[in-house]
């Protein structure tokens, strides 16, 4: 089970909002690697949507993440109530 959580740290999920206008890539440990904003997403009039975009896709990057480590680890917890698996 540690090699698979160990392995977890390598496996990267992308998270976007906006129609991939904001994308997040994060590890299988929950750690951001990578924000990239598309520049049709920026407007100066209007930070607060960019704000939302952002965490929208953050929020979608860390779902995908907890998705992958369910997957990888729920071999190991098969039978057992552990909280986020």
């Amino acid at each position: 089970m540690m090699e698979a959580q160990e392995k977890l740290k390598e496996e990267v999920v992308e998270g976007s909002a906006g129609g991939g206008v904001v994308t997040i890539k994060c590890n299988g440990h929950k750690e951001v690697l990578e924000v990239n904003i598309k520049e049709e997403a920026v407007d100066p009039d209007d930070i607060d949507m960019l704000q939302d975009l952002v965490l929208a896709a953050i929020n979608d990057a860390l779902k995908k993440a907890d998705e992958l480590a369910a997957n990888r680890l729920g071999q190991f917890t098969k039978g057992l109530n552990l909280p986020g698996f």
